[in-house]
């Protein structure tokens, strides 16, 4: 239910994923006017970016597409694009809209307008092309979030088969078949998906040949292939360990069946196995850098160290997460002499990746946020604010877990008190042989109090109260009670999971914020567009209406002033007089006439409005020598 619902919630998400990369400038600059047509578009980041067949769409001032050479790097600089234009372009405005891949995989677009020779007389919006799939978004996230799952259960569950060493290790074959095949499966959707993700378009396009091929070529491409890789190796590895593990039940068996000290065979399952181990942290290791050098550590500041970190993040969240997974299958199937070994060993090594995972989590908050202010200023801030809430629950249903692990580690601890006692005295007393018998009893059962004068188990163990049926053991309830606390902990984990995928797909603090220092293209629209409704009181035609007027660029300095006037029935209308003025009533400045000039609509082109603010602009409509209205409306004027 939980996994159904967090794969809705990402299908439904109408808002496209922000890209990593940020816009710098743009050459020429947005909102421009030049003498002379330029020869290229130039396009500067924050980051390096990957470019698309179609990184370049410019649009001249007859809403054409304008024939544009192939997108390159510019003086082999791998944080901007270029793309040469045309040796004449015509008066007029121009726009030009983008798309690359940032260095981080994600794909950002936008657009921006310069002028030639001077600024169109019409405003009209463009059709710049795709900006995102919203059905390959959330293909593509939904398959990103199965993927973290998955990887997170498999590195999970062998690392709880190889370093808590449960005896019956039979639960454990499932997960780990089921997360193989997941991880297995998402990471090819990914591949299909990546060029219609990058390109924004349907996710038909992901069987085109072509659009394939570089895909495999490209950085996020490789990566994908090297999980693949990775994977395939996981599988001999896998297959390897579980004939290794059936040999040795089948031993464990033959020794039981001889009547050989148990000591011997539990010894076995003491031992670390250093091969597999060794192994399987090298797979591990292999399968996280796939992620750490395709995400948020792969570019900005200190990627080695940030890769390196990312890396120990990924480990310790499978470790821990995909661990609870395995403990939680492992309570419903193993005896409670198992568990009274395995899990005080899974504590132990669950408060160790903890541990990483808040090193490696405050580096690379740090180096995402940049500054205190975006944790509650943007929408990665706010994230990264809801996923330290998620972990903060976790670690508080993970502290619970261990009242119940403490006491089922409590019979182990005075089973190894009883048989150090019974060593010392087994030659010297009669009473050893009790003591030996006793000690011959399954482990994991508490030792009667009267033979060893122990004190009872301690109080924060679960109390007469808890049980539900009679006749229910300790061990039975503290299984059960420990069962319902890592149930919790799984919940709870698989939202963190979900967060930390939003989280990759947001656009880091440090970057938004070093981004608007440069003043990039696009922060203010290079036009403002004011519709003044009018009604002169006649029932004609031209007697009611509205006026569209352009304002371009809306900024301080020289402006640019298209009036276009419509009828009762929407259509342009030519009316004797259209006057427009504009006054700053907080600095009492104006009113300043535009002096609009009859050309088939009402133009000028040289308006100067001095300051910054919100003027007020009054638009006058005649439409005949007695009968006119006058409109105010208020517009934001930039720095």
């Amino acid at each position: 239910m939980l996994l159904g619902t967090v794969l809705v919630l990402l299908f439904l998400s109408g808002t496209p994923a922000s890209a990593h990369a940020a816009l710098r400038s743009t050459d020429p600059d947005d909102g421009s006017v030049v003498k002379q047509a330029p020869r290229s578009v130039t396009l500067t980041f924050t980051e390096s970016v990957g470019l698309l067949d179609d990184s370049f769409r410019v649009f001249g001032p007859d809403q054409r597409r304008v024939p544009t050479g192939e997108a390159t790097h510019a003086d082999g600089r791998s944080d901007t694009a270029r793309v040469g234009l045309p040796g004449k372009l015509a008066q007029g405005t121009y726009t030009v809209a983008w798309r690359v891949v940032s260095a981080d995989s994600h794909p950002v677009s936008g657009a921006f307008t310069f002028s030639v020779g001077k600024r169109s007389a019409t405003s009209t919006q463009i059709d710049t092309g795709p900006d995102e799939d919203p059905l390959t978004g959330g293909l593509y996230d939904a398959a990103r979030y199965l993927a973290y799952l998955a990887a997170a259960l498999l590195v999970g569950a062998a690392a709880f088969a190889l370093l808590c060493r449960p005896a019956n290790r039979s639960p454990l074959r499932i997960p780990l078949v089921t997360a193989w095949w997941t991880l297995l499966g998402s990471t090819v959707v990914l591949l299909l998906l990546r060029a219609p993700y990058e390109a924004g378009s349907g996710p038909a396009a992901a069987f085109d040949a072509s659009a394939l091929g570089r895909t495999l070529t490209s950085r996020p491409g490789l990566a994908l292939l090297a999980r693949l890789a990775v994977l395939l190796l996981t599988a001999v590895f896998l297959v390897w360990l579980s004939r290794r593990w059936n040999s040795r039940d089948s031993e464990d068996s033959r020794d039981s069946e001889d009547s050989r000290d148990s000591e011997d065979v539990q010894a076995g399952h003491d031992r670390p196995e250093t091969v597999p181990l060794a192994v399987g942290t090298a797979l591990a290791v292999g399968l996280a850098l796939t992620w750490a050098a395709a995400e948020h550590a792969s570019a900005g500041i200190q990627v080695p160290l940030a890769m390196t970190s990312s890396v120990l993040h990924l480990l310790a969240t499978g470790v821990w997460l995909g661990g609870l997974v395995a403990l939680l299958l492992t309570l419903r199937r193993s005896s409670g002499e198992d568990l009274t070994e395995v899990v005080p060993r899974f504590s132990r090594i669950a408060f160790a990746s903890v541990t990483v995972l808040v090193v490696t989590g405050v580096y690379q908050s740090w180096r995402g946020l940049g500054s205190v202010s975006a944790l509650s200023g943007t929408s990665y801030g706010r994230l990264l604010l809801a996923k330290l809430v998620a972990v903060t629950v976790l670690v508080m249903a993970a502290a619970y877990s261990r009242r119940w692990t403490a006491a089922i580690a409590a019979p182990a601890t005075a089973e190894a008190t009883a048989q150090a006692t019974a060593r010392a005295t087994a030659s010297a007393t009669a009473p050893a042989v009790a003591v030996r018998e006793r000690v011959a009893q399954p482990v994991g059962a508490p030792p009667p109090p009267e033979a060893t004068g122990e004190p009872k188990p301690p109080s924060s163990g679960p109390e007469d109260g808890d049980r539900d049926t009679p006749g229910e053991t300790d061990t039975d309830l503290q299984r059960r009670g420990l069962r319902r606390s890592v149930l919790i902990e799984v919940a709870v984990a698989a939202v963190v999971l979900l967060i930390t995928t939003l989280l990759t797909t947001t656009l880091p603090g440090r970057a938004q914020a070093e981004a608007a220092q440069q003043a990039p293209a696009g922060t203010l629209p290079p036009t403002t567009l004011v519709t003044v409704p009018y009604d002169t009181g006649l029932d004609t035609l031209d007697g009611r209406g509205k006026v569209l007027v352009t304002v371009d660029p809306a900024r301080v300095g020289e402006n640019g002033i298209q009036a276009v006037v419509h009828g009762a029935d929407g259509g342009p209308i030519v009316v004797p007089e259209v006057r427009i003025t504009f006054t700053l009533p907080s600095r009492k400045v104006g009113p300043i006439d535009a002096e609009l000039r009859d050309v088939g609509y009402w133009s000028t082109n040289s308006l100067t409005l001095p300051l910054p603010g919100t003027w007020t602009m009054k638009t006058t409509v005649r439409v005949s020598d007695v009968d006119q209205v006058t409109v105010s409306k208020r517009i934001r004027i930039a720095p």
